[in-house]
């Protein structure tokens, strides 16, 4: 088996990176080759992942701040509406006072 840091596809960056640029359906020398190449990009799936988590969690008390905003704002909707429907609920016990 062919060691990857032999390989002339390998290539280590001066902080320590390493990349391959190995295409798998056409360079891979060796079935251990797609393996890594596989680890390779779920570790880089990963970091997307954790990069976007990172992402949310700076957004979330923004987002709290203008659930609670918009809260507010409907509840103030609501209060201004409510006379609409005080009235029409003095209306139905008007007319049930009528009946007795």
């Amino acid at each position: 088996m062919i060691q990857c840091s032999e390989c002339e596809f390998f290539q280590r960056s001066e902080s320590g990176e390493i990349s391959f640029k190995c295409d798998p359906f056409s360079t891979i020398k060796e079935p251990e080759c797609l393996q890594k190449w596989q680890l390779i990009k779920i570790n880089q799936m990963v970091a997307g992942y954790q990069a976007t988590l990172k992402y949310y969690q700076k957004l979330a008390p923004m987002q709290e701040k203008m659930f609670n905003y918009m809260e507010q704002e409907m509840d103030s909707m609501n209060e201004a509406d409510k006379w609409k429907i005080d009235d029409d609920d003095e209306d139905d016990w008007d007319t049930g006072d009528d009946l007795l």
